[in-house]
C-alpha cells in the first residue's frame, strides 16, 4: 500500500481541522483517500461531516420536470434525449401554475428546496419569461430555487438572478478524461464556463456526477477534483448512481459495487466538507444499508417525492420509514446549521436533477 494511504489511515484530525477548505487536491493525494480502508476511510468522513453539519439532519429537495424530452444533446445515460429511441414523448413547457401547485405540495411534505428541470440544450428567448415566474412564484412560498436549464447566455443568467434562483444545476456528470465516452453533443469546457459565469453573477451552484456509467475509480476521483478545484466549492454536489434506461446506450452497463459509491461520496464529504452532498439519482435500487451508509460517509440531502424527472424514486412513506429507522430527521430551512459552526460536541437531538437525466 503507497505511504500516502497509511499517513492518512493513522491521521486522526479534529473535527475543525479535518473540515479546513481546500482548493488544490493532486489526484496521487485525493486517490489515497479512496482507497483507505473503508472504515478509515468512513469514519474520516463522518469526523469532516460533523465540524459543519448535524448528522441526524437531511434537506429534503423536490425535482420536478418542467419539460420533458425531445432534448438535443446526446448524453448516454438519458432517456430525454432526441438521439435515444427510449419511447419518451417530448413535452412542452408546463405552466406556472401547475408548477406552483406542485411546488407547495412539496412544501407541505417536508421539501425546503424546489429543484425544476427541462429539457434543453439551453432555453429559448420566448420561454424565459415562464422559466423566471416560476422562479418567483417557488421563492415567493418560502423554499429555495433551484433550474438545470442546460447552457446559458449572460442574459439568462442575469435574468435568472434578478428572479431570485438560489442556485443553478449543471452536473459536470464524470471525468474529464471520460466525458467524450457519455455525451459528445457539449463539451467538458462548455460546462465548466456556465458554472464560472453562474458563480460569477453571485449564484450558488449546484454541480455534480453520475457515477456506475462504466468509469475507472480515478475517473471518479478526478470528477470530484474538478469541483473541489473551483475558486468556491459548489454548495450543492448530487451524486447519483446510474439508472440505466432502456433504449439509452448505457441501457446495458454493469451496475456499480455499492462499496464503491459509498467510497465516492466519503471522499466528495472529505474533499467538500461544507457543500450539501446529495444522495440523488438512483435510491430505489439501494437497499436501506446502503443508504444509510451514504448518510454516516456525508450525504446530507435527498429528493423525495415518487418521481425525479422521469424516473422512479422511493415515495415520502418509505423515507419516513427509512428515516425513522437511523433517527434522522428533515433539515428545517430556517434552522440550517451555520456552515462556520463545529460540531466537535455531542449533536443535538430532536427535531431540529437525476432520473435519466440524473440531476
Amino acid at each position: 500500500m503507497p505511504s500516502s494511504v497509511t499517513r492518512l489511515d493513522t491521521a486522526r484530525p479534529s473535527a475543525r481541522a479535518a473540515s479546513s477548505i481546500r482548493h488544490d487536491w493532486a489526484r496521487d493525494e485525493a486517490m489515497a483517500l479512496y482507497e483507505l480502508p473503508f472504515m478509515d476511510l468512513l469514519f474520516r468522513a463522518q469526523t469532516v461531516h460533523r465540524g459543519s453539519f448535524d448528522p441526524n439532519k437531511v434537506q429534503m429537495s423536490r425535482l420536478l420536470s418542467i419539460k420533458t424530452g425531445g432534448c438535443a444533446e446526446d448524453c448516454g445515460y438519458c432517456s430525454q434525449s432526441a438521439h435515444h429511441k427510449t419511447g419518451l414523448k417530448a413535452s412542452k413547457l408546463m405552466e406556472v401554475e401547475r408548477v406552483l401547485t406542485e411546488a407547495k405540495k412539496a412544501k407541505a411534505a417536508g421539501a425546503t428546496r424546489y429543484c425544476m428541470g427541462a429539457a434543453w440544450r439551453s432555453p429559448k428567448a420566448r420561454d424565459m419569461d415562464t422559466v423566471l415566474a416560476m422562479v418567483e412564484g417557488v421563492k415567493a412560498l418560502g423554499m429555495e430555487t433551484c433550474m438545470t436549464l442546460g447552457m446559458l447566455t449572460d442574459d439568462d443568467i442575469i435574468q435568472l438572478r434578478d428572479a431570485g434562483l438560489d442556485y443553478y444545476n449543471h452536473n459536470v456528470d464524470t471525468s474529464e478524461s471520460y466525458y467524450d465516452k457519455i455525451i459528445t453533443t457539449r463539451t467538458y469546457a462548455d460546462r465548466l464556463n456556465t458554472l464560472a459565469r453562474v458563480r460569477d453573477a453571485g449564484m450558488k451552484v449546484c454541480s455534480g456526477g453520475i457515477i456506475g456509467m462504466g468509469e475507472e475509480r480515478e475517473d471518479r476521483v478526478d470528477m470530484l477534483i474538478t469541483l473541489a478545484n473551483l475558486e468556491e466549492h459548489p454548495e450543492s454536489v448530487p451524486i447519483n448512481m446510474l439508472i440505466a434506461i432502456p433504449g439509452t446506450p448505457l441501457e446495458n452497463t454493469k451496475r456499480i459495487d455499492p462499496i464503491d459509491f459509498v467510497r465516492t461520496i466519503a471522499v466528495a464529504r472529505i474533499m467538500m466538507p461544507k457543500s450539501f452532498v446529495r444522495l440523488s439519482a438512483g435510491r430505489t435500487d439501494m437497499t436501506d444499508e446502503m443508504q444509510a451508509l451514504c448518510f454516516f460517509a456525508g450525504a446530507n440531502s435527498i429528493f423525495v417525492g415518487d418521481t425525479l424527472l422521469t424516473a422512479d424514486n422511493p415515495g415520502e412513506d418509505k423515507d419516513s420509514v427509512l428515516f425513522a429507522k437511523l433517527g434522522l430527521a428533515p433539515l428545517e430551512l430556517d434552522l440550517e446549521l451555520d456552515p462556520d459552526q463545529s460540531l466537535d460536541h455531542e449533536p443535538a437531538t430532536g427535531a431540529g436533477r437525476q432520473d435519466a437525466r440524473q440531476s
